[in-house]
């Protein structure tokens, strides 16, 4: 596999306020990471800051070799990095079908295929993004990047207030996009067990640094360590 993304001693915040010090990895094309560690460590700002929405003050970020800091975020987008964000962000006005038509870009990911993995979508096409369940728009903000057709899929979050039935239904879809092949993903959860259970790697950060890394198998097969990394003090 050739490397897809690399962060370089990346130190980067939101204005003037500085969340990650000296960050630094890379993942290669269809690898998947779990991204861990307690509330407010700077998790959620490691993926804004892939997607160009934070301040870099230092270090380097590289896109298949090629300088990714140097592309406004609509670019990254089109370069193929897919983001799910934490809030979902719908467009209240706007159906399900013109969600996923409005941002579609060729590839693999059609409209018909996402349809066949999330057949609620196609059952509720018609509903606009404020008339669905808090599932049902975790689904199309998943389906939503997925359409997009990326390389790398960035998950914020994506099992958050949700029932456990559908918490099982997304965790089917993230397996099976990740046993497909092809798709890097950066998986961000709370719940560890559930991101290690599914990647391949993992990091995990504490107050804007990186403090573990290695493959997720052997820290899901040592609890004493991830509970010491990633549970409240």
């Amino acid at each position: 596999m050739s490397e897809l993304i690399a962060l370089d001693g990346v130190t980067a915040g939101y204005g003037a306020s500085v969340v990650l010090e000296d960050v630094g990895f890379s993942l290669e094309e269809g690898d998947s990471l779990a991204l861990l560690g307690r509330n407010g460590v700077g998790k959620t700002t490691l993926l804004t800051t892939l997607m160009g929405l934070t301040r870099v003050h230092r270090g380097t970020l590289r896109w298949r070799g090629g300088d990714l800091a140097a592309l406004p975020t609509h670019r990254r987008a089109a370069a193929g990095l897919g983001w799910v964000p934490q809030e979902r962000y719908m467009w209240p006005s706007l159906t399900i079908e013109e969600h996923l038509t409005a941002v579609a870009r060729p590839g693999p990911w059609t409209l018909p295929k996402l349809y066949e993995i999330f057949p609620r979508l196609a059952e509720r096409r018609g509903n606009r993004g404020n008339q669905l369940s808090g599932g049902e728009q975790q689904m199309l903000a998943i389906a939503r990047a997925l359409v997009v057709n990326p390389s790398l899929l960035l998950l914020d979050e994506p099992m958050e207030g949700l029932a456990p039935i559908i918490v099982q239904e997304l965790m089917r879809v993230i397996r099976n996009l990740l046993s497909a092949g092809g798709m890097a993903v950066i998986v961000v959860e709370q719940h560890a067990k559930l991101a290690l259970s599914l990647t391949r790697n993992a990091l995990v950060l504490d107050r804007g640094r990186i403090v573990h890394r290695g493959p997720s198998e052997g820290l899901l097969d040592d609890p004493d360590t991830l509970q010491r990394l990633v549970a409240v003090a």
